[in-house]
């Protein structure tokens, strides 16, 4: 009678187990088409013209040594941080199936490897995330003052 339960759980552990790689690799492709329609995204902004964008002649209005509004030429283009934002997006979201799929990997197999990992791409999409959040207002921000200012 003692050997019932354990063939019992066989199946299910192996279920489980299968279950499990399934769903690592699943989100590890996620994973990889979040990397690839993100160049997709960027190759596509370099052909349609999204680089150019009005720049500041000086520092941001409210800083230090800031131009008075009537200062800032609108229409002098630069290259815009959008396509790389944009890839960096796709970037964070990459990560974020890889992190699911650590997790996935780690809680089936707690191996030192696995969590070490798993701690690894943790502090790199936490990282990323953060910095990227930053660079999105400060992205919007400036466009918002190129909006204003080719309103005036």
């Amino acid at each position: 009678m003692g050997e019932t339960p354990v063939a019992i759980s066989l199946p299910i552990i192996e279920l489980l187990d299968r279950f499990s790689e399934a769903l690592r690799l699943l989100l590890e492709g996620l994973s990889l088409m979040c990397v690839l329609v993100g160049l997709l995204a960027i190759l596509q902004g370099t052909t349609s013209g999204r680089r150019l964008r009005p720049r500041r002649l000086g520092p941001a209005p409210g800083r230090t040594g800031a131009l008075p509004l009537s200062l800032v030429d609108p229409f002098v283009l630069r290259p815009s941080n959008e396509l790389r934002l944009t890839f960096g997006s796709w970037l964070a979201m990459a990560l974020e199936f890889q992190l699911g799929a650590d997790i996935v990997a780690t809680t089936t197999a707690p191996s030192e490897s696995n969590l070490i990992q798993l701690a690894v791409v943790a502090v790199i999409r936490t990282t990323l995330n953060l910095f990227l959040g930053r660079e999105l207002a400060e992205e919007r921000r400036e466009e918002e003052r190129a909006a204003a200012l080719t309103a005036e």
